[in-house]
């Protein structure tokens, strides 16, 4: 049996780890390897890059690496400056130095800011790039951990400030405070210098929950009157994609708001603005807007629809500012902006024009926090050939015609002249139409184009065109990039995602196989030269396509998979994805999950020829553990093929780390490209004998 490679520290399973390590090492750690590595390394450390900076009173904050600092620093500048690269920006926390005094790895995660005063925040530390989060109280003015402050253990957490001297942690510290899924349950009121365990409590969320959440809004933040109660709102996360919502009344008690539970939710202090995930109430994919008057009888107004999409539209983001409404709208993979003027409530949603060329836009306030800023968004555009550009928009005066204003471009990370990129479809299996993004480089040969492959489709997670200094290495090597927006995914809206959950979950496998097979049709490659690569969901979607799908891939790079369906809910993160694959418990739900799961499809090597395949995991990824991916590893050999196989030490589920560690782990991931459908026939066999 293979279950020994769960337990960490026993010695079978560092002895297993290091052998393949250090096989696959021999193999990929080559002088080209060493090029990549420090390019990309090189791109995380420009000290001319793109930067978006937040507001915190009257100065702006950045978060930046260098080759002097690799963890990075945390910098400030005046407010009233610039915030380009050259400018005197002033170091308010070294991660490094930080790192070194503490003889421990952190990884700053960002900053929990106060409402009643912008420069004191809690400074969120990854314990070494995995979930486990310390929250560490900083002031950012003096430039200097708070004595006596909030210093909270490592556990899954989070938090927001209920007052100048408490915040509403919610903290997985003890099994109590945790759901069975292991992320924080109990919110308590926690003052400086109280343990968690002994701070009282302000909302329980189920056991059986994936996680709670919430905070208040005090009234006196958003232009209220002395002595108005603030708000408290609380969240129970029942599945990832299903919550309630409740507030406290004038009585004490928490009143669940009527909402259907399958919504997404954003509120200020007197609105709601939701979005429908079924057909409940409204047509799925709705944006709904309320007023919302929590101590009221009935704390909901009527409900005003700002959209309901048209087929092949999706909302891919909301929020609510003090007197605006603003959502980004993905029309055929194409993004429009709107804005809602909530002082106007007879108005219409208007559609803010944007520049030419962007394939994807997102938005993010200036200030660190709405209270005690102005409504000033900076909104990001980009593509995969374009670099990010942001725009300041300012809806502070409703008496003006608000425009994007440009503010900065990042510099270009590789020379995309010549390059192009087009949005195609492919039909899956059932008929559906499958939409996805080709970038090609300058130069290729028609039907020899060598493809890497990206994919994702579950949990409604949105993919979008990003410009990438990995993904420029690619493509000025002379590859191809493909990005498909399969079902289980988001881009198409919540219908999109429920299509592929469940006994339904063949259908997102069957979509991004029919992406492969498109490019193939339409004469731009061949299935030797396809690579696809995918982590965390993805990581199960491309070792799915290895085991069920050999013939139509020429490499296949799996990250942080999931991989064994029998036993994914047995480790606590596990236990919150069973809504979105099936219970392992229940018989019918384990039939259906065996028939893909990658662990159980292995065949031997006399049967099938596996394509070359790269497993990438993580020691300390806490919520895929890499059994999953040692336990496939195993299962491989065993059966007499030969997979690449790398465990790095850190980095977490999210591959966290300085700026060398990031950019190994991408260079080995490139390595393992060239030698297989990069070059003109691959140098690595599933069964090659050096790596045995």
């Amino acid at each position: 049996m293979d279950l020994f490679l769960e337990t960490d520290d026993d010695p079978k399973t560092l002895a297993f780890v290091a052998a393949l390590n250090k096989a696959s090492d021999d193999r990929l750690q080559t002088p080209e390897f060493e090029k990549d590595r420090d390019a990309l390394k090189a791109m995380i450390e420009r000290e001319d890059r793109l930067i978006v900076p937040t507001r915190r009173g009257r100065w702006l904050f950045d978060f930046h690496r260098s080759k002097d600092n690799p963890l990075g620093i945390w910098r400030r500048l005046p407010a009233d400056r610039q915030p380009l690269p050259d400018a005197p920006w002033e170091t308010v926390f070294d991660v490094d130095a930080f790192c070194r005094t503490e003889g421990r790895r952190w990884i700053y995660s960002g900053a929990i800011t106060s409402p009643y005063e912008p420069t004191h925040v809690l400074l969120i530390l990854s314990d070494g790039g995995s979930d486990q989060l310390r929250l560490l109280e900083f002031d950012a003015e003096t430039k200097a951990i708070v004595e006596g402050g909030f210093d909270t253990p490592p556990a899954r957490a989070h938090a927001s400030w209920i007052g100048p001297d408490e915040i509403a942690y919610f903290g997985s510290v003890d099994e109590f405070s945790a759901t069975r899924s292991g992320w924080p349950r109990v919110g308590r009121r926690l003052k400086r210098g109280e343990k968690p365990q002994d701070a009282p409590i302000l909302f329980e969320a189920g056991k059986d929950d994936v996680t709670g959440m919430g905070g208040i809004i005090d009234p006196l933040s958003w232009g209220g009157k002395p002595g108005e109660r603030p708000i408290e709102i609380f969240t129970a996360v029942h599945d990832i994609g299903k919550a309630s919502t409740y507030v406290r009344d004038e009585g004490g008690n928490l009143r669940r708001l009527d909402l259907p539970t399958e919504t997404d939710v954003d509120y200020n202090h007197e609105h709601l603005l939701w979005r429908a995930k079924t057909d409940e109430r409204h047509p799925s994919g709705s944006l709904i807007l309320q007023d919302f008057a929590p101590f009221a009888p009935e704390p909901l107004g009527k409900a005003r629809v700002l959209l309901s999409p048209k087929e092949g539209q999706s909302v891919s983001q909301f929020a609510l500012l003090k007197t605006w409404a603003v959502f980004v709208v993905n029309d055929r993979m194409v993004p429009k902006l709107f804005l809602f003027d909530l002082t106007k409530p007879a108005s219409e949603p208007q559609e803010l024009p944007l520049p030419d060329g962007l394939q994807t836009i997102s938005f993010r306030l200036l200030d660190a926090d709405l209270t005690l800023g102005e409504e000033i968004l900076t909104v990001i555009g980009q593509g995969f050939l374009l670099p990010s550009t942001t725009y300041r928009l300012d809806l502070t005066d409703h008496g003006v015609g608000p425009e994007l204003v440009p503010t900065g471009t990042s510099p270009a990370y590789f020379d995309a002249d010549g390059m192009r990129s087009a949005l195609l479809e492919a039909t899956s299996e059932d008929g559906t139409k499958v939409p996805y993004h080709i970038t090609f480089p300058k130069t290729w040969t028609e039907g020899e184009l060598p493809v890497l492959m990206y994919g994702y489709g579950g949990f409604e997670v949105s993919l979008s065109p990003v410009y990438s200094g990995a993904y420029g290495l690619w493509l000025t090597k002379g590859g191809g990039f493909v990005q498909a927006y399969i079902r289980g995914g988001g881009e198409l809206g919540p219908d999109w995602h429920t299509a592929a959950k469940g006994k339904d979950r063949h259908k997102a496998f069957e979509d991004f196989v029919a992406v492969a097979r498109d490019l193939v049709k339409r004469g731009y490659t061949k299935p030797s030269r396809i690579a696809c690569n995918g982590g965390s969901n993805g990581g199960l979607l491309t070792a799915v396509m290895l085991t069920r799908y050999p013939r139509d891939f020429g490499a296949v790079w799996t990250s942080v998979p999931v991989i064994d369906m029998s036993r994914f809910h047995l480790f606590p993160s596990g236990k919150a994805w069973m809504d979105e694959y099936g219970n392992p418990e229940v018989a019918g739900d384990l039939e259906s999950m065996l028939t893909y799961s990658p662990l159980h499809q292995v065949r031997p090597a006399g049967e099938v020829r596996y394509p070359p395949v790269y497993i990438e995991s993580s020691t300390n990824d806490d919520r895929v553990h890499p059994s999953h991916a040692r336990r496939f590893a195993k299962r491989l050999l065993d059966a007499g093929h030969t997979p690449f196989f790398r465990e790095f030490g850190s980095g977490g589920h999210g591959g966290a780390g300085n700026s060398s560690e990031m950019a190994e782990r991408q260079a080995i991931g490139h390595s393992f490209l060239r030698q297989t459908v990069m070059a003109h026939k691959s140098s690595i066999s599933s069964r090659d004998s050096s790596l045995e």
